[in-house]
């Protein structure tokens, strides 16, 4: 099992020192061991559980949901309906950002296409 350091994770995930020592103090990353000395060391698991936040995070799933997931994970299998119910929900959410993004998007587009026609009307005319 591989072991890493807190600035190789946080190169790793894009997560901060103080986001990563943050996500340990409110227990959305679980206990996280030390060595000898003290220092912290992940996991390839703790690796793979922030990679997890990230995507939920990047996503925009709040803090409260992301705390809420991680607590049905730490209860076990038999809360795997409830993740599956709440990650569902989040994924509804993503849609619909996704489709309002597009609808912008599409402004914009017709905003460059105007820009785009004016500039090729004849000046003088």
């Amino acid at each position: 099992m591989a072991v890493f350091t807190p600035g190789q994770v946080s190169e790793e995930t894009g997560f901060s020192l103080d986001t990563l020592r943050y996500y340990e103090r409110i227990g959305l990353l679980g206990n996280v061991g030390r060595n000898a000395a003290g220092q912290r060391r992940f996991t390839d698991g703790d690796v793979g559980w922030l990679n997890m936040i990230r995507c939920l995070r990047d996503t925009g799933m709040p803090i409260a949901e992301m705390l809420r997931f991680a607590e049905l994970v730490r209860q076990g299998d038999h809360t795997i309906r409830d993740r599956i119910e709440l990650l569902e929900s989040h994924d509804e959410g993503v849609e619909r950002q996704i489709a309002t993004l597009r609808r912008r998007q599409g402004a914009i587009q017709n905003k460059i296409q105007y820009y785009k026609d004016v500039m090729a009307i004849p000046q003088g005319v």
